[in-house]
């Protein structure tokens, strides 16, 4: 189970001696997580594993039970998502110690079909979600984590702190007083146990002891088992009860196109979370054919669907030390057992103690750094940053939040690039071009040329500047039709071979463009 990174692109000697990376690359290649094997070799290693998959487990069964209440599902929807999602992904997945099981943001997506259409054509669109993210995966869709600049990254990781902390509100708000001292106490004991022993993890200390405390006073708080009945049983393996038709097909496969996109974004920007956490690498394209073949198994075994829990994978990885597939295995396993055979003892943990958890993780994940360095950072890149968060927080969506955040850096970055572009006079009739010429940086070039002041014979020098698109070719197209009207005649040189085959392709077949 040992793992191969697929992650940053490999170092290229250089004559010089210096280090060349390849484009994508950010740094050195980072070493690949650490295996099974040594887990298993390693006795403090492995119970870090197994009670980080426990306190996992925990965190899991509410969120689980809650998103499937909001998609208007059986409760037990979301226990067999989180159990199928996190086994099979820990099994398939490219991130170990990354836990999967029923996401909020996949709920969102997927609960207009049951409702409309019921829970047999959920679980068939949950099925073919899974085989479009393994079509995503098999293209190499994955790849396209790099283009994601640090900025989106830095405000991805605060909107999803902000969320994962409101969404612990609803358990703060109109309930009895009691709530707010256990909710204090299990957050002192998240400082405070680790001075004291690192043997069990602070998040599960601080659930079991205020689960004590409240048994013990007998204290009237909401517990897990407020959220929803537990199943009482293992899932069982069917095939969703809907016709083999187009019309079937109609219907479920826009509700999976969005369940496969905002499944596998949310999956990889947590991979990619991780990796930075751990300074370890991973496969991103295994990750997106391990989320599509745990989809496609829960719709089989009565799930919901689902992606990576930002929030219990923070307590696998940051509060519990986890770092194999061993602790997200685990925790698919514990929800499980838990759910089923320890119902009226799992029922009986206090909201309280997770929410001292989760508010935890919410604090500990923020970049705090970030609100520092906003004062320094170009504009540019604070405006990223801000989109960012500020639309992740407003629509709730993670996934939306990024591709609003990517979409603001990839206008910067042209209007930027656009700015380095001139067109130098270099004397009569001779001009020199430099930079990158594409739509933002060719819509002015045909205005840069003195057409009734140059002589007959024009040259125009594009040693140092390449042509990216048709903007730049129909520009170009304008400056020869403008000095023809003069009564000169232009010629474009140092061409390079990418603009060469631009020009010779599109000139003269793109209509008028001065």
């Amino acid at each position: 189970m040992n793992d191969t990174s697929s992650g940053p692109s490999r170092r290229r000697p250089d004559p010089s001696g210096t280090v060349s990376l390849s484009p994508g690359s950010a740094g050195p290649e980072r070493p690949g997580p650490e295996g099974v094997l040594a887990a298993l070799r390693s006795p403090r290693m492995l119970t870090v594993e197994v009670l980080g998959g426990l306190v996992t487990a925990f965190a899991l069964i509410p969120e689980s039970l809650s998103f499937a209440i909001v998609a208007g599902l059986d409760p037990k929807t979301g226990l067999y998502a989180a159990f199928t999602m996190a086994c099979v992904t820990a099994l398939l997945g490219g991130r170990p110690g990354m836990v999967s099981g029923a996401a909020g943001s996949t709920a969102l997506v997927v609960f207009p079909v049951a409702r409309d259409h019921g829970v047999e054509y959920l679980f068939a669109t949950v099925i073919l979600g899974g085989v479009l993210q393994v079509v995503m995966g098999s293209l190499g869709v994955a790849k396209l984590m790099r283009f994601i600049p640090r900025s989106v990254m830095t405000g991805f990781v605060d909107a999803l702190a902000i969320l994962i902390f409101t969404a612990q509100l609803d358990n703060l708000i109109d309930v009895p007083w009691q709530v707010y001292p256990l909710v204090a106490a299990g957050l002192l004991v998240i400082v405070l146990f680790p001075r004291i022993t690192t043997g069990v993890p602070a998040p599960l200390a601080s659930i079991l002891l205020v689960t004590l405390a409240v048994v013990v006073l007998s204290v009237d708080v909401p517990t897990v088992g407020d959220q929803g009945a537990l199943p009482e049983s293992f899932p069982v393996f069917g095939v969703p009860d809907v016709p083999v038709s187009l019309h079937t097909l109609g219907v479920i496969a826009p509700y999976a196109a969005a369940l496969a996109l905002v499944g596998l974004m949310e999956s990889l920007l947590t991979a990619k979370l991780v990796d930075d956490l751990t300074d370890t690498s991973s496969n991103k394209t295994r990750e997106a054919l391990g989320q599509g073949a745990a989809n496609i198994v829960t719709g089989f075994f009565g799930g919901m669907g689902g992606c990576a829990m930002i929030g219990q994978t923070m307590i696998n990885v940051k509060q519990a030390g986890a770092r194999t597939r061993i602790s997200s295995l685990l925790a698919g396993v514990f929800l499980i057992i838990m759910s089923v055979t320890l119902a009226d003892i799992v029922g009986e943990i206090p909201m309280a103690a997770l929410v001292a958890v989760m508010t935890a993780v919410a604090v500990t994940t923020f970049d705090w750094n970030s609100l520092r360095t906003l004062r320094v950072m170009p504009l540019s890149e604070t405006v990223v940053l801000l989109v960012t968060v500020v639309s992740t927080v407003v629509t709730d969506n993670l996934a939306v939040g990024v591709v609003l955040g990517v979409l603001t850096a990839m206008v910067a970055f042209a209007r930027r690039v656009a700015h380095f572009t001139r067109i130098v006079p270099t004397g009569p009739g001779t001009y020199r071009v430099e930079g990158q010429l594409f739509f933002a940086s060719s819509n002015d070039l045909v205005y840069q040329f003195d057409y009734a002041g140059d002589p007959p014979e024009v040259t125009v020098d594009f040693s140092t500047a390449t042509v990216w698109d048709s903007s730049t070719v129909a520009a170009l197209q304008a400056v020869r039709e403008r000095y023809a009207g003069h009564g000169s005649t232009v010629t474009f040189t140092g061409l390079d071979a990418v603009s060469a085959g631009y020009i010779d392709r599109l000139e003269g077949k793109l209509g008028g463009a001065g």
